[in-house]
């Protein structure tokens, strides 16, 4: 076999991208201000997450804990809005 072409380089995209959509809600429980709660989000954006905490030598509730000073909307959706802040910045 040759090297892959322009069209299975693209087919390959398009593959992972169906993937990326189809991905699970995971929730996980995290504790902000010494106290549990539960957060709901898309796998690929802890993974994101965690990426971001371990670049910044942060435990993923350090950095929740952080987001969630700075936000003002659900927490959810500030961490995926952090995440995607971050990824701008690349």
């Amino acid at each position: 076999m040759g090297e892959p072409t322009g069209n299975d380089q693209a087919q390959g995209v398009e593959d992972e991208l169906v993937k990326m959509l189809s991905a699970p809600v995971v929730k996980r429980s995290v504790r902000i201000a010494g106290h549990q709660t539960s957060v709901s989000m898309e796998e690929p954006f802890w993974v994101l997450l965690g990426k971001q905490a371990k670049a910044q030598n942060k435990s993923i509730n350090q950095l929740v804990s952080e987001i969630d000073e700075m936000r003002s909307t659900n927490l959810s959706s500030a961490i995926r809005l952090y995440v995607l802040f971050h990824l701008n910045k690349t």
